[in-house]
């Protein structure tokens, strides 16, 4: 495989150019190592069957529970899952933010993105320019999940995190930023009492809705 298309991007106002052409090799299949509010992940068009293989194929730990559905905003979430009134309080307090929020999905969610059994989906809407700038020009959802591969120790520097991804991935975009290893606090609401599943950055803004 050749080497991944680097892309530096402005952090807080990417350059549309790069933005489009992002977006177009997200639609034609890419996979994309891209920095986001909490970790730098993996990304790709949730709708493109081959991209998902093989993200995948480079993560074979990964389920359907495992990938996440990134969005532009609450309402968009509830386009592709299912929010009551208690799940939206608490969800619009923490959105954009470090929260994946585990959701049954709509006839809307990309069905390759769906937990098989439970028929739910983790769901996200970051605090990122580049990320919603590629979101928005991509047509609102893209498919993600953190940049750690199996049976590797955890990278320390930035250079060291794009070399492992070089021959992996077909886009690497660079913020100018640190390299980020705390992930998002993933919150289940697919019950009447959530339920904290991992926690991660944000986890002082959830204080006021803690029993």
């Amino acid at each position: 495989m050749p080497r991944a298309i680097f892309y530096k991007l402005h952090p807080q106002h990417p350059e549309p150019h790069k933005i489009a052409n992002i977006a177009q090799a997200l639609e034609d299949g890419a996979l994309m190592l891209y920095p986001s509010d909490t970790v730098y992940a993996v990304g790709c068009d949730p709708r493109n069957k081959t991209a998902i293989e093989r993200v995948r194929a480079i993560k074979p730990q990964t389920s359907f529970k495992l990938l996440t559905l990134l969005c532009p905003s609450l309402a968009d979430i509830a386009t592709y899952a299912y929010v009551d009134d208690a799940a939206f309080k608490l969800m619009r307090s923490l959105t954009p933010g470090p929260f994946t929020f585990i959701l049954k999905g709509t006839k809307e969610m990309p069905r390759l993105v769906l937990d098989p059994k439970r028929k739910t989906a983790g769901l996200r809407v970051p605090d990122h320019p580049i990320c919603q700038a590629i979101l928005a020009r991509l047509g609102g959802i893209l498919a993600s999940t953190s940049a750690k591969l199996p049976d590797t120790e955890e990278v320390e520097r930035l250079d060291e995190l794009f070399d492992l991804f070089s021959h992996r991935v077909d886009l690497i975009v660079d913020d100018g930023g640190a390299l980020r290893n705390v992930p998002s606090t993933v919150i289940d609401l697919t019950t009447p009492d959530f339920e904290i599943v991992r926690e991660g950055l944000g986890m002082e803004a959830l204080t006021p809705f803690l029993k």
